[in-house]
């Protein structure tokens, strides 16, 4: 069991509060991003890195799933964000981490590398007919979905559980994978309550957080989605936030209280 009694992984702040931005609220709330904005870095990384290490150890098969046919575009996502290490990373033949390890780049094994080197969890989509596929994916982080119900499945069925995803956003977001650009990424954010501050949470729906005497966790999801030059694959990378929601700033907090989060699942 990889959650024991281990205390919660957390950010001291959450950068960006999405029910603050109109854009971010309005589904799918999308907007552009340039690929030096793609990967991040903050105060969580060690600590974040150091738990993908335990659910690879632990629970692999859980959290890496990956289709003989997504291994080209793999590669090349791994070269991509090799070619975009954000601040606080030393590049070269031995990539040197914000914690200060070391890692040397395997394109044999382009999930297990990634999973050494960033916070983001990365799901590759690839066109089969009409419909992006989840060919692949390190997930380590879900938020209240598991990897296992949407491997291989089009992008219109990984979003079926969700209330909010009718089927004319489905369409739209189909179109919009379709639409995307190597030269213009994008980025959306979701915002989700918890009261379990897992990171790990793969089973469906979160329990509810405003019993009497516990404490109240929000988390953000930085969902950016970058197409490949070469395999023209769409990468869907997830840097994942969790703040106590007592650290929030006074601006977030009200803004809160003016557009409540009802959600228990994220829009991924």
């Amino acid at each position: 069991m990889v959650k024991g009694n281990m205390d919660p992984i957390l950010q001291s702040h959450l950068p960006f509060a999405p029910w603050l931005d109109p854009r971010a609220r309005r589904l799918p709330g999308v907007m552009p991003l340039t690929y030096d904005d793609w990967l991040k870095v903050d105060d969580a990384y060690a600590a974040q890195l150091a738990y993908k290490a335990k659910l690879m150890a632990e629970r692999r098969d859980a959290v890496l799933m990956v289709d003989p046919s997504c291994l080209e575009a793999a590669r090349e996502l791994l070269k991509v964000a090799l070619g975009n290490l954000p601040h606080g990373f030393g590049a070269g033949d031995v990539i040197t981490c914000p914690d200060g390890r070391t890692v040397v780049p395997d394109f044999k094994a382009p999930f297990e590398t990634l999973s050494t080197l960033f916070q983001e969890d990365f799901v590759i989509l690839q066109k089969q007919g009409d419909a992006h596929v989840l060919s692949g994916a390190l997930l380590c982080f879900p938020a209240s979905w598991s990897l296992a119900e949407k491997f291989n499945k089009p992008l219109t069925a990984i979003h079926d559980p969700v209330a909010e995803y009718g089927d004319s956003i489905a369409r739209s977001v189909e179109r919009m994978f379709t639409a995307i650009r190597a030269e213009q990424p994008l980025m959306r954010s979701n915002a989700l309550v918890y009261a379990d501050p897992d990171l790990h949470h793969p089973h469906r729906g979160s329990d509810k957080l405003r019993d009497a005497g516990q404490a109240g966790f929000i988390r953000s999801e930085r969902q950016c989605m970058v197409r490949l030059p070469e395999t023209q694959a769409v990468v869907f990378s997830i840097h994942t936030y969790l703040v106590r929601e007592a650290d929030l700033t006074p601006e977030q907090a009200v803004g809160l209280l003016t557009h409540p989060i009802t959600r228990e699942e994220a829009i991924s």
